[in-house]
């Protein structure tokens, strides 16, 4: 590496980061790439679905990327952002030893977001799933104990940023319980419940999407509670605004904000709490600082999704609109509005595809579990070789 080369910092070490990494790698700038994240493992989260029916373990879909790091070479520093000043040049990271400030020519942000607790009662009484591996593992173990009862699945949003949900695991989650007490030969002894605030839950994923998964809760028996917010959640019970749903295990899913960090920051925020960047993945006013995933609020169409692949196109336009700027061009690269989600229930699946052209739902088989699995398999070997 010159000494002349740029010095890109990217923060965070999930799925954008890690895609911006080897985006910048494939297109041979002449840039030195330094990460900052607390640790240096990928958990794959859209694999904990799997988690309650044994089908993954924690150390299954936990990836260690010291190879990775190594072989694209790049420098990772342990620790955790507590601000970003001077437009992006400066980074102050607390580690071990304090903390330090960090300087960079080119900075981009991937810290992903933070669910909003807010809702009474949920922390004590209620799993969020996607927290991670350990939330995965206490589901499975749950479960397990129970001789019956019932597990009410829900999940909300940020209600100053409707776009900050993650409510397609939610459907997974409930699908693949059903289809594992019923392999147990269980399922008679336990009620499944889902509740929504919305009439039509799961919007972002298209009109027949809605239909489908509603028919196929029906089809599985499952009790729906729709079109009533969750206002508080108890030891045994959830409580909407229009009724109280009895519950011995309860899984929600809350809205996304934007980490907590940020309060240190002046960087401009959306309404939602997250950073507000352009098409081009900037953040608006800071010149080159790019953000991308969960961190950022975007401009786009209403089903814009929080997901791992729109993260990873987010981390492609970023890096080709950085790899102009450091040409001297101007950055012109939008990045894809595109939803690509297999709705998993351990045996089958749905697949839902969205773009600004296409709407598009194929039912339930077989074939899209295994391909859900097959591009688990493909995604994680790049990090794993």
């Amino acid at each position: 590496m010159s000494q002349s080369s740029t010095h890109i910092m990217i923060l965070g070490s999930g799925f954008g980061a890690l895609t911006a990494v080897r985006e910048i790698r494939k297109a041979r700038m002449n840039a030195k790439i330094t990460v900052i994240s607390p640790n240096n493992h990928l958990t794959y989260l859209p694999s904990l679905i799997w988690m309650p029916a044994g089908i993954r373990t924690a150390a299954d879909i936990d990836v260690d990327l010291s190879k990775f790091f190594a072989r694209e070479q790049v420098t990772w520093h342990e620790g955790r952002v507590v601000n970003v000043r001077d437009e992006g040049r400066v980074v102050d990271v607390e580690g071990e030893s304090g903390t330090e400030a960090l300087s960079n020519d080119v900075l981009i942000i991937a810290t992903g977001g933070r669910y909003l607790k807010k809702l009474p009662g949920l922390a004590e009484h209620a799993i969020i799933p996607c927290e991670g591996a350990a939330k995965g593992q206490l589901i499975h173990d749950r479960i397990r104990d129970m001789e019956g009862g019932t597990i009410a699945l829900g999940f909300g949003t940020n209600p100053k940023e409707t776009q900050a949900v993650r409510g397609g695991p939610m459907f997974e989650f409930l699908f693949g319980i059903d289809t594992l007490l019923r392999q147990q030969g269980r399922r008679d002894k336990f009620k499944l419940v889902f509740f929504n605030g919305a009439e039509r839950p799961g919007q972002r994923l298209g009109p027949k999407a809605v239909d489908g998964l509603l028919k196929e809760m029906r089809k599985r028996d499952v009790s729906i509670h729709i079109g009533a917010k969750p206002i508080r959640i108890e030891a045994d019970k959830v409580v909407t605004e229009r009724e109280e749903i009895p519950a011995d295990l309860v899984l929600f899913m809350s809205g996304l904000t934007g980490p907590l960090w940020l309060d240190n920051t002046e960087l401009p925020r959306s309404p939602g709490g997250f950073i507000q960047a352009d098409a081009q993945c900037r953040v608006v006013g800071w010149p080159k600082t790019y953000v991308v995933g969960d961190t950022g609020s975007y401009p786009g169409p209403d089903w814009l999704a929080k997901q791992a692949h729109q993260a990873d196109l987010q981390a492609e336009a970023a890096v080709a609109n950085i790899r102009d700027e450091l040409a001297g061009k101007a950055p012109s690269h939008e990045f894809k509005a595109e939803l690509v989600c297999i709705v998993d229930s351990v045996n089958k699946g749905i697949l839902v595809f969205r773009n600004h052209r296409i709407s598009l739902t194929l039912p339930n088989c077989r074939l899209f579990h295994w391909m859900k699995r097959a591009f688990e398999r493909h995604y994680l070997r790049e990090y794993r070789r």
